[in-house]
């Protein structure tokens, strides 16, 4: 075997150990779910018996993941780096596995807007965590208060708008698609109130 196929060859059986670990899942407990005998299992694991490509298949299933993701190799580009939005004080990272989302990082200022009119409402679903500070996220007719380390997700087609409460405040935010195509309208309209939103 060349140096690359002995490589992904460890790999998979790394993974296949680390996946029934992770489970909390003895050798006999993975060994009944594929049915295969438990010397067999071990011997996989530990690299004493070639892999074969129905043995493989089968773990896959059994370990509630897909043929690909198991023998998927390591990429090199693993660290990316963010574009920075000076203006708004934003750094926004593409999410290469899924290029529809992105994640946005924002440190705010200013209290959420208080004219209903200034709230966003549109398809998506949003996530972010308060990094520091404490933040109001305001989703419908409610008031949120978001502390230091708290999360909050929530869809998108709520109106909704979110600000810094007693001084200023950094977020997180991971957006879908379509979350980040509706904050990206906004912009393009000219939409008030982009100080108080992490746009994507």
């Amino acid at each position: 075997m060349t140096q690359d196929t002995d490589e992904l060859d460890s790999l998979v059986r790394k993974r296949i150990r680390a996946l029934r670990v992770a489970q909390g899942w003895s050798l006999e407990d993975l060994a009944a779910r594929a049915n295969v005998s438990q010397s067999t299992l071990s011997r996989i694991e530990n690299g004493r018996r070639r892999l074969a490509l129905d043995q493989l298949v089968t773990l896959a299933r059994a370990l509630d993941t897909s043929l690909d993701q198991l023998v998927e190799t390591a990429t090199d580009d693993i660290v990316s780096h963010p574009m920075i939005d000076g203006t708004h004080q934003l750094m926004r990272w593409p999410i290469k596995a899924d290029p529809g989302m992105t994640v946005v990082r924002q440190r705010m200022t200013n209290p959420p807007p208080d004219n209903p009119s200034r709230m966003r409402a549109h398809p998506g679903r949003e996530w972010l965590v308060v990094l520091s500070g404490t933040a109001i996220l305001l989703l419908g007719n409610r008031r949120f208060r978001i502390e230091t380390n708290q999360a909050a997700e929530f869809p998108t087609m709520l109106p909704h708008a979110i600000g810094a409460e007693g001084g200023p405040c950094e977020i997180l935010g991971i957006f879908d698609r379509d979350a980040r195509r509706g904050h990206q309208r906004g912009e393009d309209a000219g939409s008030t109130g982009n100080a108080n939103r992490p746009s994507p």
